[in-house]
């Protein structure tokens, strides 16, 4: 972390550029969200760029249609992914994708790529646990682990695969939704939080929770939530109460750690936050928290990802980390011109 931060932060000797699925896709949203503002067609055309690229790259050898993060990531000794392991936490972006696409032009040229994405969720990704009223899966598609941000894309997948699925299949879809939803407002704790993951020595930090959150609202704009409202509400205040830094006006990484950080600030959690204070209609911190992160994180035409512990700006133009939530969340700002 020293060595990446300070030593090797600008040149970075031994690294080399790649393309990741979840830039493609963030990238395709936001241009699809432009296209649906503006009607410019360059817009969609871009979109479609990104869409076809998602389509070239994806996770090789699996049932259906899904995406990683495009490089090896060891989780711990026991566990670790490779660079062609689809996960349940990436494919719902392409698949956000591939859906705002259709809806918006009408087209039926990704249908087959739509059900593809829905067999991966039905064929690939596991039920890790299982009661009567709830169900966890998988992070990958294996029986790896339960984590709760996992659990709530898939609940969000299912909604958004839920208008394409056939009529036999939308009761299936319908329950697995509301127990997904179950699992994941079971874990919530009474001050609104969540844990990352329910086992284990976990934390509690701004994106991640931002991610639940955001699931679940989109989520309930598809298929009907019971208490969705409440369980938002309780959630988004425990981020505003645990995680904003009044002094600088920033959300901070955690409110509860597991391991020490070099970090300070991290734009993912202030892009996160941005966007889910969107989705809140909490206009008020949205257009603040878009004028600091734009003062604190930018240097002209450059935007920097993280602020270290000494206040310096860190992994400039990282598209992944986190330029593009942070241009997805830009995109959604009703001031936002094209």
């Amino acid at each position: 972390m020293v060595i990446d931060l300070y030593a090797n932060n600008r040149a970075r000797v031994c690294y080399r550029k790649k393309e990741y699925p979840i830039v493609r896709s963030l990238a395709a949203l936001s241009l699809l969200t432009v296209y649906g503002r503006s009607r410019q067609e360059k817009y969609l055309r871009l979109a479609k760029e990104h869409i076809e690229w998602l389509l070239k790259n994806y996770c090789d050898g699996y049932h259906g249609l899904g995406w990683g993060l495009g490089f090896a990531w060891p989780v711990s000794c026991g566990l670790a992914y490779d660079a062609n392991t689809p996960l349940s936490t990436a494919t719902p972006y392409a698949l956000e994708a591939l859906v705002d696409y259709s809806n918006l032009t009408g087209s039926n040229e990704f249908l087959a790529s739509i059900a593809r994405v829905y067999d991966f969720f039905e064929s690939d990704i596991k039920v890790v646990r299982e009661s009567e009223s709830s169900i966890a899966t998988s992070y990958g598609p294996t029986r790896d682990r339960v984590v709760t941000n996992a659990v709530s894309y898939a609940m969000y997948s299912y909604c958004m695969l839920l208008p394409f699925v056939s009529a036999t299949e939308k009761l299936s879809v319908e329950s697995k939704i509301i127990k997904l939803y179950s699992f994941v407002t079971s874990q919530q704790s009474e001050d609104g939080s969540w844990l990352y993951s329910p086992d284990g020595n976990s934390f509690i930090d701004c994106f991640h929770s931002c991610i639940v959150l955001k699931n679940i609202i989109k989520s309930s704009r598809i298929f009907p939530l019971p208490y969705s409202d409440a369980v938002v509400s309780k959630g988004y205040q425990y981020l505003v109460k645990n995680l904003y830094d009044p002094t600088h006006g920033l959300f901070k990484r955690f409110s509860r750690k597991n391991k020490p950080s070099l970090v300070k600030f991290d734009l993912y959690d202030n892009a996160e936050m941005l966007n889910l204070a969107q989705l809140t209609g909490d206009r008020s911190l949205a257009e603040s928290l878009q004028e600091v992160i734009r003062r604190t994180f930018h240097d002209g035409s450059d935007i920097y990802s993280q602020i270290d512990i000494f206040g310096k700006k860190q992994n400039k133009n990282m598209l992944r980390w986190a330029v593009m939530p942070y241009v997805y969340a830009l995109s959604q700002c009703d001031e936002v011109t094209p």
